[in-house]
């Protein structure tokens, strides 16, 4: 398969992923040494009367406003490590919050476009150069750029409106070079994230880079996406008109913004409708397809014009041909029955628990129930204080926060799917949605209702 990223003319024509890995080390290098930068001069201002909150937010702006250039900027694995852990943001400390929203924001949902000339060669490589025989109509301005590639909106031969997806020329050695350096980045997400360990989310990332960079493979997901909702009165997934190894080619979806501008200013209804489509498409998806869309940042999710939820790029899934493993479902019930002893031997056998690790009911208890209780309820309002409860009562140094973590372990089969839970959960609690949480277990969540 050709990424499109190791040719080595690409450096020098234009390319929007700067290629040099030397390069790209660098400016990832440059964030902690601005942020030492910023405190240093913040420490200096304090010391000549500035306020100690004002120093602080303007430190905080500052540094936020350079992760945004940088991470856009590079694109390829930075940004992508960007969006992944803006997601959390609902978990931040209040005081980081405002500071960083808006540029997670738009980390979750912008990134500064490749050049015309670049995307035309794209095309003329991939499509052949009559290419504008197949693709009669093209906005060279993209609707869409973010970690890998950006969306134009053009027109088909057949008269239908696309979504062109271009991968942006040398992303593949991009992500390579960017996941190997992104250690870097982990001071500065340290303080506002206490409770996530950077490393394995980029070593997690790494492995999904060669399917998100298979536009061949995202076609074939989203095929099956498509297929499986197409009769869904709320959920769009846009069909796949054409692709190359860089180029992918969908019926184009008419929005209004993603679930991001929900978070940033939806109404309350708004962000209930929305968050409980969200929550509704994820866990269906396993069942119907036999997959689990596995990006769940807001960017991805569109909001369309007469109520109902469009779901873009499928290039990171979990494939589950038996869909959800119904021991999930049996011991989410299980706690909500208050039934730990069932709990903590279902997760032994499942591998959760390392050999050797004993474990209290009562600690046990004490450590999930929170996370149980949206099932505990017909309805659940999800908020930002939930999440940031939970994120810093599980790395406290106590036996029901860090000391039963450190006892846990992920079996690699659930990576994905823990990834995808955590997102949603802190998406749902950056929308404040309030949703029907319990019946949406009961409908799609094998083993639950049984």
């Amino acid at each position: 398969m050709s990424d499109g990223g190791d040719r080595p003319d690409d450096k020098d024509r234009g390319s929007a992923v700067p290629y040099r890995s030397l390069s790209r080390a660098a400016k990832l290098a440059s964030l902690p040494i601005g942020f030492a930068g910023r405190t240093t001069l913040g420490m200096g201002r304090r010391l000549v009367g500035a306020p100690a909150n004002a120093v602080l937010t303007e430190v905080q702006i500052r540094t936020a406003e350079q992760i945004f250039a940088v991470l856009g900027e590079l694109k390829g694995g930075a940004m992508k490590f960007g969006q992944a852990m803006s997601v959390y943001e609902a978990a931040m400390p209040p005081e980081l919050v405002e500071p960083y929203r808006d540029v997670f924001t738009r980390l979750q949902d912008d990134a500064p476009p490749m050049p015309t000339s670049t995307v035309h060669r794209i095309f003329a490589g991939e499509l052949g150069p009559k290419w504008r025989e197949q693709l009669i109509e093209l906005d060279d301005k993209p609707a869409a750029a973010a970690s890998i590639g950006q969306v134009h909106r053009g027109r088909w031969f057949d008269g239908r409106e696309v979504a062109v997806k271009v991968q942006y020329p040398g992303a593949s050695a991009a992500m390579r070079s960017d996941l190997r350096q992104i250690g870097r980045l982990s001071r500065l997400f340290a303080v506002a994230f206490p409770s996530i360990d950077v490393k394995p989310l980029a070593d997690e990332l790494a492995e999904r880079v060669r399917e998100e960079l298979d536009y061949a493979l995202e076609a074939q997901a989203q095929r099956a996406f498509a297929e499986g909702f197409a009769d869904d009165p709320q959920i769009v997934v846009p069909d796949v008109v054409a692709h190359t190894d860089t180029i992918l080619i969908t019926t184009w979806m008419e929005s209004k913004g993603s679930l991001a501008q929900i978070i940033a200013d939806g109404l309350p209804s708004e962000r209930d409708h929305y968050g409980e489509l969200f929550a509704r498409f994820l866990f269906a998806g396993p069942t119907r397809v036999g997959m689990l869309h596995a990006d769940p940042h807001p960017g991805n999710y569109r909001v369309i014009g007469d109520g109902r939820l469009g779901v873009v790029d499928y290039g990171a899934v979990a494939r589950l041909p038996d869909g959800l493993p119904p021991v999930i479902g049996r011991l989410l019930r299980a706690a909500v029955d208050d039934d730990y002893a069932t709990v903590v031997d279902g997760l032994r056998e499942e591998g959760f628990l390392k050999p050797g690790v004993r474990l209290d009911e009562d600690v046990m208890r004490a450590y999930l129930e929170p996370f149980v209780e949206p099932a505990r309820h017909e309805v659940f309002t999800f908020n930002r204080d939930w999440m940031r409860e939970q994120a810093q009562r599980i790395s406290r140094p106590a036996r029901e926060g860090l000391g039963t973590a450190m006892k846990i372990n992920l079996p690699p089969s659930y990576l994905l799917i823990h990834r995808v839970w955590s997102g949603g959960l802190a998406i749902l609690s950056q929308l404040g949605a309030t949703a029907p949480f319990r019946g949406i277990l009961e409908e799609s969540l094998p083993g639950f209702a049984d």
